[in-house]
């Protein structure tokens, strides 16, 4: 057998924990909410579907412009996903 020299009791600083990108990108993002010191807790309803509204408004903007300059881009491989798409579609309303 080996000898390994003592290196002492181990704490729980010693422990080195393999996060994913995810996990670590998800935990940063939610110590910058912590940060911003927003007030958690009951709000009026109001104010949080215009909030949702003002979100999904912008997320609609940006997947649309995301899906023009990607037609723009590749007109025939558009115009050919659109035309296999609008098959299956026919075939599943045939049935």
């Amino acid at each position: 057998m080996t000898d390994t020299p003592y290196t002492g009791p181990t704490s729980p600083e010693d422990i080195v924990d393999d996060v994913d990108a995810g996990s670590a990108r998800l935990e940063q993002e939610a110590d910058a909410i912590l940060a911003e010191g927003r007030a958690f807790g009951p709000r009026p309803i109001h104010e949080a579907v215009r909030e949702d509204a003002v979100a999904a408004g912008e997320w609609s903007r940006a997947r649309a412009e995301r899906l023009r300059r990607a037609v723009e881009d590749e007109p025939v491989k558009a115009t050919l996903y659109a035309l296999g798409l609008g098959v299956v579609i026919g075939m599943l309303i045939a049935r």
